[in-house]
């Protein structure tokens, strides 16, 4: 798991069992970022849906393909951290798709972009190649 800040940590697949241990952490949502079947022997997204939920943890699916981002999912994202009530756990196969799409939430809030790149790249992620479109989702393009 890596904290991007205050809101939300990111981080790579992962299991039903961790559940309990990302509710135990204080996070109040989890967003998974990631298609179901998109790797062999993948956990499905409804199981962990189904533990979170039990533990009174929100769960959003919104999966980003190779397709790369749209504005419903942004705009999911953006609404999914705005409603969460505390922090949030999203992850995907590595945490990149993750980290882009708080990101451009974020910039579709007027966030500046620096200091989304910064963020990012203090949890290790490399965000700079969707820079234009935070720019433009911001206002400061």
């Amino acid at each position: 798991m890596r904290r991007i800040d205050e809101t939300i940590s990111v981080s790579p697949q992962i299991t039903p069992s961790e559940v309990n241990e990302i509710a135990r952490a204080g996070f109040k949502t989890i967003v998974n970022n990631r298609p179901d079947e998109e790797e062999p022997g993948q956990p499905a997204g409804d199981a962990i849906r189904t533990v979170a939920e039990t533990l009174g943890l929100s769960y959003h699916a919104i999966p980003v393909t190779h397709a790369g981002f749209s504005m419903p999912q942004v705009e999911a994202m953006r609404a999914a951290i705005e409603g969460a009530g505390g922090p949030v756990f999203a992850y995907c196969r590595s945490g990149t798709r993750s980290t882009n799409l708080w990101a451009l939430a974020e910039a579709s809030r007027g966030t500046d972009p620096e200091t989304l790149v910064g963020k990012a790249a203090n949890a290790g992620y490399d965000i700079s190649g969707i820079r234009p479109m935070l720019d433009a989702l911001s206002g400061q393009a």
